[in-house]
């Protein structure tokens, strides 16, 4: 019987390391793609059920278990939670997060992560882009001022803090996760990017500035950008890295 050599052997099990990798890597591209095809679904299920007034039932109902019935700009709970709600909103603001995505940008680019600077960067201000073309486009009322426990402006579907920290926090967990090594680092930074995302999203429903709908619209707009953005850098470094091979 022929023993291969050891040096084969090594080589075959390079291989097989490898492909094992590339398999891993279009799997990933595709639980993405279908992610994203999903929140994209999603959002315009929930856009035409706005559209035709059926979530609005649903919508006033929510918002009225979250108001104390004699003031009605008050959530119910103690002021502390009113503060933290406060706290949390502030994280989907325009400037937080243009904040965070400047200085993110620039320590990709210090790291000479060019590739990952351009998608932080192109992933917020599409999202934004997007934000305001569709706020302008289905034009809807925010809910009553009196219900207002914050200062809110432009139009209310989607909701701009729940699609923007979509945007931002799940790109930059899915980039802290591509450098992890460990499976569980990898599922604590993208499990902390949801959190955050659910948290801003949730402040803007109990502070009373925004539909249960807008939130959710929302979040399924910022998840399926983010995803669509992380899928096109995942195909131009693939493509890059085949052309590196093959020069």
């Amino acid at each position: 019987m022929t023993r291969i050599p050891a040096e084969g052997r090594a080589r075959a099990a390079e291989l097989a390391r490898a492909a094992w990798r590339a398999f891993l890597a279009e799997k990933v591209g595709v639980v993405v793609f279908a992610g994203a095809a999903a929140g994209l679904l999603s959002f315009l299920e929930i856009a035409d059920d706005m559209a035709e007034g059926d979530t609005r039932g649903v919508d006033e109902a929510l918002m009225l278990m979250l108001r104390d019935p004699g003031e009605l700009s008050e959530p119910v709970g103690p002021a502390w939670v009113k503060t933290m709600a406060m706290d949390f909103t502030s994280l989907g603001s325009l400037a937080v997060l243009g904040l965070i995505v400047l200085l993110l940008a620039g320590l990709f680019l210090a790291l000479r992560r060019r590739l990952e600077a351009a998608l932080i960067v192109a992933s917020a201000g599409g999202g934004l882009a997007l934000s305001q073309g569709l706020k302008a486009f289905f034009d809807r009322d925010r809910p009553d001022p009196a219900w207002h426990a914050v200062e809110a402006v432009n139009a209310s579907f989607p909701s701009g803090h729940a699609m923007l920290s979509a945007v931002v926090f799940l790109t930059l967990g899915a980039l802290v996760s591509r450098f992890a090594t460990r499976r569980r680092i990898r599922a604590w930074a993208l499990g902390t990017a949801m959190l955050l995302t659910l948290l801003v999203g949730l402040s803007r429903v109990y502070l009373g500035v925004h539909w249960p709908s807008d939130v959710l619209a929302g979040w399924c707009l910022g998840s399926a950008w983010a995803g669509g953005c992380w899928l096109a850098a995942f195909l131009i470094e693939r493509r890059a890295a085949r052309r590196a091979r093959f020069t």
